[in-house]
Formats: C-alpha cells, structure tokens, sequence
C-alpha cells in the first residue's frame, strides 16, 4: 500500500528541486562565452609601436606608413571599429617589451620574432610569418659563408635574430658591429666599412634594389616566427581578438591577398 508523504517533506523536495534548477542555470551561464572587450589606451584608437624603415613590412611612403604589417594591423583595427595611430620607435623598445609595459602603445608590430627571452616580457599573438636570415656581400669578395668572417666585421640590426645568429655562429675573431635599421646596415655594407651583413630573408630583396652590387651568398635556417605583441599579461582581450582576425583573414584567403600584395609570390611555408 502506497502511502502519501507528510506535507513538509513534500515542500522540502520542490524547494530543493527548485534550487538545483537555479544551480544549474548558473552553470551554464558561467560557461558561456562572452565577445571580447579590449581596453585600448586612448579611446576609439588603436596605438601601434612599429619600427622603420623596414620595407616590405614597415615603411613611409608618400607621407603614410605602409607595408605588409600596416595592412594585417590594419584588419585588427577593423574588427574593433577604431583607428589606427602608429608611432616609429626603436625595434628593441617593442620587442623587449619596454614601450608595451609602459602603456605607451596597445600592440607592436615590427616583424618580431617570437623567441623564448621575449615571451617571458611579452605577450605574442599566433605567428603570422616563417621567416630566416640570409648574409649578404659586395659582388666579388671572395666572403661565401659566414665562416670565412674570421678577422672580418659583419653589420646586423640591433636586437634581432641576425645579431643573435651572428654573435652565436660567427668565427670568435668577427667583430659584430650593431645598427638601429636596416638602412644603416645597407649604408655599412656599400661603404666598405664592413664585410658583410646579416638581412631577414624577406627584406633583402629590396636592399639588393636598393644596392644592386649586393648578393646573397648564405641562407641560415632559424626556424623563426613572427607575432604581434602586447603587454605582458595585460589585455588578454585584445590578444583574442588580435588572434580571431589572424585566423579568419587565412581561412578567408585575405591573408594571401596580403601576403602577395607586398612580397610577389606566395607565402612561405614551414
């Protein structure tokens, strides 16, 4: 024979019934995602610290900063509505994270190579570009590879792989001689002041442009990558969306676009 339940004890069930429910609403409205909400520096502007002249990534023409950074940058600032205002800085000051800490700009973008030294001061996006180093000669010297440097001086740009490749790979008798840009490595190479300069795979051509007694005469195999950087465990906000944008313009196929646009060919791969 069933029997009935005493009042209070019914109550008790639907209450505590009532309470799971409620649980288990907050559960699920705990795991939902919310769009990202960024906190910019200056209100409806995107700060961008960026370093040139460094052609094709960064780089003045007719007055504008161009370049195959500006344009993938560019399209962060889209997603986000806002506009962009770049300011040229020393290459170092971004990729040891110094400008970044300080507030001073919301991401950097100067073809920064994401290594282990700069992500302990930075935050890095996905890469964006495979990239490697080449040594670059005056026609005719006699120089083929960086082991024939004993005695001799090579020019590279402050702060970068080529002068981590250099001081780690050079003959211990080479004397690295250290440049703020790359025009000044150009200027150290065509004038005879040194024997040979280390470029970014992708930037020589344009110095061979610019210098046509130059050659490439090795390529060094770095395994590097580039990343956007913003300040170390700060806007996790705009990190998501800064990668969201990466994401979506390769899937899309802009990524391409892009990369043509500046280098001519398609994008290299690792």
């Amino acid at each position: 024979m069933r029997t009935s339940r005493p009042p209070l004890t019914r109550v008790a069930i639907v209450v505590l019934a009532l309470l799971g429910l409620a649980a288990c609403g907050s559960a699920e409205g705990s795991t939902a995602s919310t769009a990202p909400d960024p906190s910019l520096i200056r209100e409806s502007t995107l700060t961008v610290c960026t370093s040139y002249p460094y052609e094709p990534f960064e780089f003045e023409e007719d007055g504008k900063v161009v370049g195959f950074d500006i344009d993938l940058v560019g399209e962060v600032a889209k997603e986000l509505g806002v506009e962009v205002a770049y300011v040229n800085e020393d290459f170092d000051a971004i990729a040891s994270g110094e400008l970044l800490n300080a507030n001073y700009c919301d991401i950097g973008v100067a073809a920064v190579s994401i290594d282990g030294d700069r992500a302990r001061v930075v935050d890095f996006s996905s890469p964006y570009f495979n990239a490697a180093q080449v040594m670059v000669v005056q026609k005719g010297g006699g120089i083929g590879d960086l082991s024939d440097l004993g005695g001799g001086r090579v020019a590279v740009q402050e702060g970068t792989t080529g002068e981590t490749y250099a001081l780690d790979h050079a003959p211990t008798t080479t004397q690295i001689v250290k440049f703020k840009n790359v025009e000044d490595v150009d200027s150290a190479l065509s004038g005879g002041t040194v024997d040979a300069g280390i470029y970014d795979n992708n930037i020589v051509g344009d110095a061979i442009k610019r210098h046509p007694t130059f050659e490439v005469v090795a390529e060094f195999d770095t395994g590097e990558q580039y990343g956007m950087a913003v300040k170390k465990d700060g806007d996790v906000d705009l990190l998501r969306v800064v990668n969201e944008v990466l994401s979506h313009i390769q899937k899309s196929g802009r990524y391409d676009r892009i990369y043509h646009k500046w280098f001519g060919r398609a994008k290299a791969e690792k």
